[in-house]
């Protein structure tokens, strides 16, 4: 806008000089406004504050604990069962080697049942994250519209790091506001 504004008055006045073209300049930033209509939020700092998320997580983990246990009992009891095995056919303490058969079939099936367990509990897991941070994503885009609605930014960006926003002045940064704003609408859900 400010280039238009010289361009035209270069043209219209062939005498403008520099004092004339700084003072439309600085008229013209003055009508723009001195600050941008921008915000960013800090999402490492987002995520680190926001108790919605840190419930959400450590629910997630405590999940995540539960059946790595589950399958770490599994497998012990399995590793226990196969090391039997072993030494009764190192000693020949089998019936007959049809019932050695059937029994190395018996753990071959509950080795394929602990992978697939394993298997499983990793997909629920890896679907469980992925509900949680479609539900974390659409909790804080409802909250920043609503939050945005007396600030009237055209823009807020989210940042991690160097990830996005190489550089941008700490006026700029909302994050703590934000999680103020998010942390106050948050009620715990009573389990």
């Amino acid at each position: 806008m400010a280039i238009v504004v010289l361009f035209i008055l270069h043209f219209t006045n062939g005498n403008t000089d520099k004092k004339s073209s700084e003072n439309v300049v600085e008229n013209v930033s003055e009508s723009i406004g001195s600050r941008l209509p921008l915000a960013f939020v800090r999402t490492d700092s987002l995520l680190n504050n926001y108790k919605f998320f840190i419930d959400m997580n450590n629910a997630l983990m405590k999940k995540a604990e539960d059946n790595n246990l589950i399958i770490s009992q599994r497998a012990e009891k399995f590793r226990k069962e196969s090391q039997e095995f072993v030494e009764k056919a190192q000693r020949n303490l089998f019936v007959s080697q049809e019932r050695q058969k059937q029994e190395e079939n018996r753990l071959i099936g509950v080795q394929q049942d602990l992978e697939n367990y394993a298997a499983k509990v990793d997909r629920e897991w890896n679907q469980e994250r992925m509900r949680m941070n479609l539900q974390l994503q659409d909790t804080i885009v409802s909250a920043l519209k609503q939050f945005n609605t007396p600030k009237k930014y055209e823009f807020i960006l989210g940042n991690s790091g160097t990830e996005n926003i190489l550089y941008a002045d700490d006026s700029y940064d909302i994050t703590k506001e934000v999680i103020e704003y998010l942390n106050a609408r948050y009620v715990p859900s009573k389990k």
